[in-house]
């Protein structure tokens, strides 16, 4: 069925079917085609024949070739609309099977075709157009041309489709024009998705939905919500409003297939699929906290949806309504005044409309100057994450032009006077959700009271200048500074924490932080064990190394010999594959090192709001709140099975008062966001045993793993899976980044924390590690210490998962066990090394 489905159908002529086969027969008689002594009368026909005959093929073949071959055409299709300023909009128009629908778009295809003939690259390819729509403004015809390009003529096709508006200009300059020809303008062409004219459809529907005020209508995907949709599909919707109201788009649910090359939705502000007018591509499932609302720029869109045949998911369901034009959600810009205030992009911080244009003049009192600080900021467009002159959506103030993303609170800009203007723009296509910012008048001689002013203009702490932290975003608060004793002295000037020397990254940016650390030279091969080995040896068969790691990782990786650095399969066979588990990879014959791999996934794709410590609900669906009846949260705790909960063995030692040791004590609070929000997604379980690991030493922290068993097993959801646990052999190297998680206190001394907090921390160097922590670390423990600064686990953290991100999945590397203080600098957190009990943990509980 052709796209769309709908309007004339244009089937191109077909090229002529040559056939080449060429079949040699066998001759009957063999004897006859002996060689004689000469050719004979017989032989000599023969021979003229089968030269004839090859010839004959010779030639066809390269007519064939040269001829026929270079005429392969391939099936080009554009999508496209002008607005027909000399007529009027009519309802009828609306209807594709009226009279009135048939009759102006008869005079758009022909149109269409003079134009498309007054360009030599189009005229001799160009097979037909149909009209899918028209809209109010005045008339706005939405349409679709079809070519048949010879290969390696699209590029010149495209070209000429991309000076579509010229061509309307000499067509409508033309002496030869029908006086009662269309005037047409604002005329817009792209080359449609290829996607959606895939050959592998084999179902096509459509539908139209025309809301009005105070009326909500309903799209969704077929089927939705009892069964998946349809395999090897293509959907389209569109949508209207009245004429001066523009459409609000809400999804309450978005689950498709991860990979938006196999099933997914795109939004478009227009009534046909045109790439420069589209909105936003969405696929894979996305939680119901996180908003999907947009708005069109007119009053139309179009909604598109296309499956393949494989893994078919729910699909969606949105609300459609319509909104009056000028209303607060529509609208920005105009005159701020006062001391301080806030703005924010239209329908923050929901996506903003496509072809919107504001500006905000700020204006604070004489003899201060105004301060701009985005709270959020995210304005990004596909292929324009590296762009830095903003070519499409900005925002521009005081003639300075910002796109793209930046973390919560970092971008700020002031001005010189006591005014300044912030214009807002965003073009027809791709839109984003904003931004959110706060102005503020301050001393344009001490813009940062009591504080330190980075470059960028941003205040921070007096304290954190000179601390080895890039707090201002650009350096700024680290240069020209004074080391402490204890810091490491960069070449450049630059001074870093102790801990963190040696760790594998360059973190003064000259090398200073990983020179003399006792490693091998440039040529050789650094072993697990620290021993040396030439880079000639690695991969060669021999253990060189002493400990097997110079013959991790090669490519003859099955059926080697067994080490404790190499995984072992099932059938007690060994490969040197470095952490070959749940990789999406078959590496074992018996594959059982892809099974059990139902773990360490958040269902829902993440939010892009940047920045921040508060998790979105369901992004670590493993973590769990550890209650004592009574009282309240007291600990963590991650899933591994839907019996077994792993946490800290200190978290479950008696003291004189509370016997935390006894089942009875605690309460498990799964698939918990927000502390004393016990919502449908919550499950509240008692225990039914305590194991705490038999050699936990609760003076020096050592062994401090403990495991819990519900009284019954948990049912998975959105919001409650299971954390991948690692192999024993499974390498968590250090410098690596991993995350933290918990409702612990944010601060030393603090409160605890309402909303499950997050924070990315780094792994140690160990020996580094054990000489800040003088000597208390032992091979159970590992260190993780911080990125950015003043963030770590703190109290009522211990018992929560270290998370080491791998691939899709994420594995638990460690469970938060002690420290020096909460978030103090150079005092990282340490915790319990989870491989070093995988035997265990197996023992006790089978997983």
């Amino acid at each position: 069925m052709d796209y769309m489905d709908s309007g004339t159908r244009y089937t191109p002529k077909s090229d002529k079917d040559w056939d080449t086969n060429v079949q040699f027969l066998p001759a009957s008689d063999n004897k006859k085609l002996e060689k004689k002594k000469g050719p004979g009368k017989v032989g000599a026909v023969i021979g003229v024949v089968v030269f004839a005959a090859v010839v004959a093929l010779m030639t066809g073949l390269l007519v064939w070739h040269f001829h026929f071959r270079k005429d392969v055409r391939n099936r080009r299709m554009y999508s496209g609309s002008m607005r027909i300023t000399n007529q009027v909009f009519e309802d009828a128009y609306e209807n594709s099977n009226s009279s009135e629908f048939t009759a102006l778009a008869k005079q758009v295809t022909s149109q269409l075709k003079s134009i498309y003939s007054k360009s030599p690259q189009l005229k001799k390819y160009y097979v037909g157009s149909t009209v899918q729509a028209f809209s109010e403004g005045s008339v706005i015809a939405y349409y679709l041309s079809e070519f048949k390009v010879p290969a390696g003529q699209e590029p010149s096709v495209d070209h000429a489709m991309a000076t579509m508006e010229k061509l309307v200009e000499n067509f409508q300059r033309s002496m030869s024009r029908p006086g009662n020809s269309l005037v047409v303008a604002d005329v817009v062409s792209s080359a449609l998705d290829e996607r959606l004219l895939s050959t592998s459809f084999s179902r096509f529907f459509k539908y139209a939905e025309h809301t009005r005020t105070n009326q909500e209508g309903q799209i969704q995907s077929p089927g939705f919500p009892n069964s998946p949709y349809p395999p090897n599909t293509f959907i389209q919707w569109q949508l209207r409003a009245d004429s001066n109201y523009v459409i609000k788009l809400e999804f309450d649910t978005m689950n498709l297939e991860e990979n938006c090359k196999n099933d997914f939705v795109k939004l478009y502000d227009s009534l046909v699929a045109i790439e420069s007018r589209v909105m936003e591509e969405m696929c894979g499932y996305y939680s119901p906290s996180e908003p999907l609302t947009f708005l069109s720029s007119g009053n139309v869109m179009l909604v598109t949806m296309a499956s393949n045949d494989k893994k078919n998911y729910p699909g969606f369901r949105a609300k459609v309504s319509q909104i009056k034009r000028g209303s607060k959600s529509t609208t920005c810009g105009g005159q701020l005044t006062g001391s301080k205030g806030t703005f924010s992009s239209p329908n923050f911080p929901n996506y903003y409309p496509p072809q919107t244009s504001c500006q905000w003049s700020i204006t604070v009192p004489t003899g201060k100057a105004v301060k701009v600080t985005f709270k959020k900021f995210l304005l990004s467009e596909p292929g324009q994450e590296k762009v830095k002159d903003c070519r499409k959506d900005y925002v521009e103030v005081n003639g300075k032009k910002l796109c793209g993303e930046h973390p919560v609170a970092t971008l700020t800009e002031t001005s010189q006077t006591n005014t300044m203007s912030v214009v807002f723009s965003s073009d027809s296509s791709y839109v984003d959700r904003g931004f959110e910012a706060t102005y503020e008048a301050i001393d344009i001689k001490d813009p940062c009271p009591k504080q330190f002013q980075c470059k960028t203009q941003r205040c921070i702490k007096t304290e954190l200048k000179c601390d080895g932290w890039n707090d201002c975003g650009d350096m700024s608060d680290e240069l020209n500074c004074k080391c402490d004793a204890k810091d490491i002295k960069c070449k450049n000037g630059l001074c870093k924490p102790m801990f963190w020397k040696c760790d594998g990254v360059n973190d003064c940016g000259d090398g200073t932080d990983e020179l003399d650390c006792g490693g091998c030279k440039s040529e050789q091969f650094t072993c697990k064990n620290d021993k040396c080995v030439s880079e000639k040896n690695r991969c060669d068969g021999r253990d060189d190394c002493g400990d097997g790691s110079d013959e991790l990782d090669c490519s003859r990786s099955t059926d080697i010999h067994c080490t404790e650095l190499t995984y072992k399969c099932k059938n007690n066979k060994c490969i040197s594959k470095v952490n070959p588990e749940c990789d999406g990879t078959t590496d074992c014959e018996d594959g059982s090192d892809e099974e059990n791999c139902e773990c360490g996934r958040s269902k829902f794709k993440m939010s892009r709001i940047v920045g921040g410590q508060d998790t979105e609900p369901g992004e670590y669906p493993w973590q769990v709140s550890l209650h004592i009846k009574g009282y309240g949260h007291v600990c963590g705790a991650s899933i591994i099975s839907q019996r077994w909960l792993v946490t800290a063995a200190h978290c479950v030692q008696d003291d004189g008062k509370t016997k935390y040791s006894q089942p009875g004590t605690w309460e498990a609070y799964l698939g918990l966001h927000t502390q004393r929000k016990i919502d449908s997604d919550v499950v509240k379980k008692n225990l039914k045993r305590i194991i705490s690991h038999p050699n936990y030493n609760a003076y020096t922290f050592d062994n401090d793993i403990a495991l819990m068993e519900l009284d019954s097993p948990v049912t998975y959801s959105d919001y409650i899976q299971p954390i991948c646990l690692p192999s024993s052999q499974h390498n968590f190297p250090t410098a690596s980044t991993v995350w933290i998680t918990g409702w612990g206190a944010t601060r030393e001394g603090g409160f605890a924390a309402t909303i499950l907090q997050k924070a990315q921390v780094r792994i140690i160097n160990p020996s580094v590690c054990n000489d800040l922590m003088a000597g208390q670390i032992t091979s159970r423990m590992f260190c993780a210490g911080v990125l950015t600064g003043g963030v770590d686990a703190c109290q009522g953290d211990s018992g929560g998962p270290l998370t080491s991100p791998s691939g899709s999945r994420n594995f638990l590397a460690g469970v938060v066990s002690w420290g020096d203080g909460c978030a103090r600098r150079n005092k990282p957190g340490i915790y319990t090394t989870v491989t070093k009990f995988r035997g265990w943990i197996k023992e006790k509980t089978g997983v």
